[in-house]
């Protein structure tokens, strides 16, 4: 298997020189940023050395995230923060320099981008593999149940709720095969136990209503057999819900919406009395405590109550502050507010961004970065749609739903996977469309 996996490998990076640079910038997201660089390096490299000039293609789509990048480029003539803007500059160049690459090489073949996400799915099973047993080690040797979970599964850098997108992306790619083979099973099992693990809510909830859809929607299954799959799934995939930290998540999550300062049983022990602030208190309470815990959803809320304020306050809607400087703005309001800030061993809540991707745009660069986003984010839905590509539409809502919780784009690895996904689906398309019409 692996040297017939090898020679498919080989004879399409002959037909795309490009193939095995794309797959290798895929898989290196989740390692050291270091090497994530060469790897992007490696595309730029092989981009100018097989450029010839009928490669070049003016492709829509694909201009949008360079749009996006000129317009946090020109933010700098007016960001409240020109060191922070600058250094969110280099940051963020993967923006203009990934679509650029797509622009200048050969174009990608259906079968050429399915080689592509197969490929990256059986390295994302392999990093799966990885962390499991790297879990299962550090488990022997502390007994600390906590090591298969979160964070603590593939580090706090890495980032739990990220890695859960790209787990899940890859078992949309096993899950939807029409003939299994044993590995392809084992690969399903793997991955569906990853994206449980990683204990990320938000994509939980939308991993299970894109199986759901699957199964009703696109399946070639019969509808008896469709159903019976879906009965059998959804009654595996709720038995996870009750799994302890899982358990613990969901479950605080229900109580701060549905009752005011429950107490945190969790952090309590080691901190004195500590109470959950509910989504209602995050939205009205005038001042809070430093003893008041914000849930996932209730600190989103804060944070977008908190956005608005500054929006009437500060005149930011067509400008914002400039890429990566309203943390100085946050800070103000996290002191205002009297939330936790923070100790020599715990970051507080004023150090923390708006963990809301639309927000971020719209705070950091106006209402024309947030219609980018928004232009983008509907392309990408609308394409995968139109071509009936669940993988791409599974992209596609992953993406939605995640900016709701989290800023992906302003984390390296979060702008190298997104830009690089969405030229991949993306690319093509418009093209593909004239000739068909």
């Amino acid at each position: 298997m692996i040297k017939t996996i090898f020679q498919d490998i080989g004879q399409e990076n002959k037909n795309n020189p490009n193939f095995v640079s794309i797959i290798l910038l895929l898989l290196s997201i989740p390692l050291l940023i270091l090497v994530n660089n060469i790897c992007l390096g490696l595309l730029m490299l092989f981009t100018i050395i097989y450029f010839k000039k009928y490669n070049f293609k003016l492709d829509y789509s694909l201009l949008l995230p360079i749009l996006l990048y000129v317009l946090m480029l020109t933010s700098i003539f007016w960001t409240i923060d020109k060191q922070g803007t600058s250094r969110a500059l280099i940051k963020e160049i993967p923006l203009l320099l990934i679509p650029l690459c797509f622009l200048f090489f050969q174009e990608l073949t259906k079968e050429t981008k399915q080689k592509t996400i197969k490929y990256y799915s059986y390295g994302i099973v392999l990093f799966s593999f990885f962390y499991l047993l790297k879990a299962v080690t550090r488990f022997y040797f502390t007994k600390n149940i906590d090591v298969f979970f979160y964070h603590e599964l593939v580090t706090k850098e890495v980032n739990a709720i990220h890695v859960s997108v790209y787990v899940s992306i890859a078992f949309f790619y096993f899950f939807i095969i029409s003939i299994k083979k044993t590995f392809d099973y084992l690969a399903i099992i793997v991955l569906l136990l990853m994206v449980f693990l990683l204990s990320s809510k938000n994509i939980i909830v939308v991993f299970v209503g894109l199986i759901i859809v699957y199964q009703f929607f696109y399946a070639k299954s019969s509808k008896k057999l469709r159903l019976k799959n879906l009965i059998v799934f959804t009654v595996l995939l709720f038995s996870f819900t009750f799994i302890g930290k899982i358990k613990d998540r969901f479950k605080q999550e229900y109580e701060t919406i549905m009752t005011d300062s429950t107490v945190n049983d969790v952090i309590s022990k080691g901190s004195g009395i500590v109470y959950n602030v509910s989504i209602k208190q995050a939205w009205t309470n005038n001042t809070f405590q430093p003893n008041d815990f914000f849930p996932g959803t209730a600190f989103r809320v804060y944070q977008f109550r908190i956005f608005l304020e500054m929006l009437q306050e500060d005149g930011i809607f067509w400008r914002g502050y400039g890429l990566n400087a309203s943390y100085s703005k946050i800070a103000q309001k996290g002191v205002f507010y009297n939330v936790f800030l923070g100790t020599s061993e715990m970051q507080g809540y004023q150090t923390k961004n708006f963990h809301n991707q639309y927000v971020q745009n719209f705070a950091e660069l106006g209402f024309f970065g947030f219609l980018i986003l928004i232009s983008m984010l509907f392309i990408n839905l609308r394409n995968g749609i139109n071509n009936k590509d669940f993988i791409h539409i599974a992209f596609a809502i992953l993406m939605i739903s995640l900016f709701l919780t989290e800023t992906f784009l302003w984390r390296q690895r979060g702008v190298v996977f997104f830009t690089t996904m969405f030229c991949l689906f993306n690319s093509g398309i418009l093209k593909k469309n004239r000739v068909t019409n």
